[in-house]
């Protein structure tokens, strides 16, 4: 036999490492490092709710009550008793011209709890608790604003009405 009909050393069965057994052929699946996608930056919403409400949920509603047509408003954050009932919750009262108060409020410092609002006309106190945003899966910040100027603009209290 000449040496090219030899089978090289390398080239036997008991010689090769196995395809699996080579680090670098292991499927990158059983390294947890190499398995997850690029972080995601973290949503708004999930921002803590003492963070999210004053600086984001706020100036995105001035911004939009004014882009909608809406007179400048004042609107806060506070702690205290719910309009009509008066058990303790967490409110964004808002004030537009004339005397007109709003009060988003949250049974809970968080946005993804029960929310209810509020609406009084010029020197009249609430009388009415409507639930809101209750069918929805989760609260996005576009959502409470969008919800909350339509349902001013429903009162006609924005814009050309």
């Amino acid at each position: 036999m000449t040496d090219s009909a030899k089978p090289a050393a390398e080239d036997t069965p008991a010689a090769k490492p196995a395809a699996e057994d080579t680090p670098a052929a292991k499927p990158a699946a059983k390294d947890p490092a190499a398995a997850k996608p690029a972080a995601k930056p973290p949503a708004p919403e999930d921002q803590p709710f003492a963070t999210f409400v004053p600086n984001l949920l706020i100036p995105a509603l001035k911004q939009e009550i004014s882009a909608y047509g809406g007179p400048s408003c004042e609107i806060n954050l506070e702690q205290g008793p719910m309009p009509v009932v008066g058990s303790p919750c967490w409110m964004v009262v808002g004030q537009l011209p004339g005397e007109r108060r709003f009060w988003l409020c949250f049974t809970q410092d968080a946005i993804s709890s029960a929310k209810t609002i509020a609406l009084a006309e010029s020197g009249a106190e609430p009388s009415l608790l409507e639930s809101f945003l209750i069918d929805e899966k989760k609260t996005t910040l576009a959502l409470l604003v969008s919800r909350l100027v339509q349902r001013l603009n429903g009162q006609k209290w924005l814009g050309a009405n």
